[in-house]
């Protein structure tokens, strides 16, 4: 048996999954030609060798996360796996029009619903479905933010469907996480493969930071050199590592709340030389935590009397305060419909088929095939409060249905789907596992999406749960010049 064959063996084209890597007669697609001639050269001590060195690295350089569900608050290294994930240019393009769309549409939607409402007056979306949502803020109306650019930095969740069309899963726009790792990938699987990255044609993602920070920059055109500064909750939180390497790659002040203060409605930073204005804070806090004249009373995070600095044009927020309601499950439903009503256009990218379960034919489809179903809590993330139907238990399911009949307003339901695969190490063998993949999209004067983004892996065998506090990990995503 030769090296590949040895290393595939416990390999499984899907048959009900789009494999990235092999077509359904088992030969590598074009864009992995190269790659599986690589894996055809290294034997299964080798690639553990390599996997060992890129563990390392992460370890020695903290690249790290906290997952909040253990008891103990462990800080783990991220599981990397070191094959990457390899995206021609043609399905880039397609990926970077339909992400492009979908944020211009979701700020032109965010701008309606605090001013005019014009969307709720033609009856597009419903006003209750808005008004009800925790992330809806009543103190935003009116309230006009720089560029009507309420969303300046999103990362959206995209699944490739069994047929190979790309879906969007969710959008992330309050505090999205995990672009450092993005870029932690590739410095990583550079030195895993250094002869065959060269030799790839493979668009570069380093220029992340300097892209970001151009974006925050351009929220406040009339300023020559404004100050920006990035607001952490501190090292507790689960991104920290992320929020001290973005600060370090902009070259930007990392702060707390207690850095900051707030007089006559400015924001100064607190430094050795004295205070200094600050004028563009990219927040990495949630809404409820920001201010606590305003928010949680209970917040020792914030700045007391932010809220009103922002309110009154003297420092900028992104993402904007309220951005979080365009994150709901159950408004993510209805995205499709606000880019056909504010653009004209139809969705480049398409939704996962959706039920809001307010809607009582809804809720009676889900409860009756819950056994096929997952259901997600709204305002949840990182794969909590959710139930993926065909892996739960009987008494689960059950205890699900009560919360959907207590709380119909905080659930939504999409039927289980069989997100695509890649080939994975584990075990000594190359596997196939399930993916997603998280694009991160700029929007300020311009939208910029850097080519590639966060692979993210569901490392269990089996498992369709990609998210790392809940067992998943990640690997490199190479999209080709062509």
């Amino acid at each position: 048996m030769s090296v590949l064959a040895t290393l595939l063996e416990r390999y499984n084209i899907h048959e009900y999954a789009f494999d990235e890597t092999f077509d359904i007669d088992g030969r590598p697609r074009p864009q992995y030609r190269a790659l599986v001639e690589k894996l055809a050269e290294l034997s299964a001590d080798e690639l553990s060798y390599r996997q060992q060195a890129s563990d390392a690295t992460f370890l020695n350089q903290g690249i790290t996360f906290t997952v909040y569900s253990d008891s103990q608050g462990t800080e783990r290294t991220f599981p990397f796996d070191l094959l990457p994930r390899i995206l021609t240019g043609h399905e880039w393009e397609l990926i970077e029009t339909g992400l492009t769309q979908r944020i211009y549409a979701l700020n032109m939607f965010l701008h309606d619903i605090y001013h005019e409402g014009h969307i709720f007056k033609e009856k597009v979306i419903p006003y209750d479905l808005v008004a009800s949502s925790r992330h809806y803020r009543r103190e935003m109306r009116d309230v006009d933010v720089p560029l009507q650019t309420y969303v300046s930095i999103c990362g959206t969740d995209l699944i490739r469907l069994p047929d190979g069309e790309f879906a969007v899963l969710e959008d992330n726009l309050r505090v999205p996480s995990g672009v450092s790792y993005m870029l932690a990938n590739r410095q990583v699987t550079k030195n895993v493969f250094p002869t065959l990255f060269n030799n790839y044609g493979v668009r570069p993602v380093d220029q992340y930071a300097q892209a970001l920070l151009s974006t925050l920059e351009s929220l406040t055109p009339h300023l020559e050199n404004p100050t920006v500064v990035l607001l952490t909750p501190g090292v507790f939180n689960s991104a920290y590592y992320e929020h001290t390497f973005l600060a370090r790659q902009m070259g930007i002040e990392l702060v707390e709340g207690r850095d900051l203060l707030v007089h006559d409605n400015v924001v100064y930073m607190r430094t050795t030389s004295g205070l200094k204005r600050v004028d563009i804070i990219y927040r990495r806090i949630d809404d409820d935590f920001l201010d606590a004249l305003i928010f949680r009373p209970d917040s020792t995070l914030g700045v007391n009397g932010l809220f009103n600095a922002y309110r009154s044009g003297n420092v900028v927020l992104a993402n904007a305060v309220g951005t979080g309601i365009a994150d709901d499950k159950a408004v993510y439903a209805y995205v499709p419909d606000i880019i056909r009503f504010y653009l004209d256009e139809e969705p480049i990218l398409q939704n996962v088929e959706t039920y809001v379960l307010n809607d009582e034919k809804h809720r009676e489809h889900v409860i009756a095939n819950i056994d096929k179903m997952v259901v997600k809590a709204v305002g949840e993330a990182g794969g909590y409060g959710m139930l993926i139907g065909p892996h739960s238990t009987r008494q689960e399911q059950h205890d699900f249905v009560e919360r959907i009949n207590a709380n119909p307003r905080n659930y939504i339901a999409q039927p289980t789907l069989a997100l695509s695969v890649a080939p994975c190490f584990v075990d000594m063998q190359v596997e196939a596992r399930h993916i997603d993949l998280r694009p991160f999209i700029l929007s300020g004067q311009r939208t910029t999406i850097v080519p590639g983004g966060l692979t993210r892996v569901a490392l269990r065998r089996g498992s369709l749960v990609v998210n790392s506090s809940q067992g998943g990990g990640s690997k490199d995503t190479w999209v080709l010049y062509e």
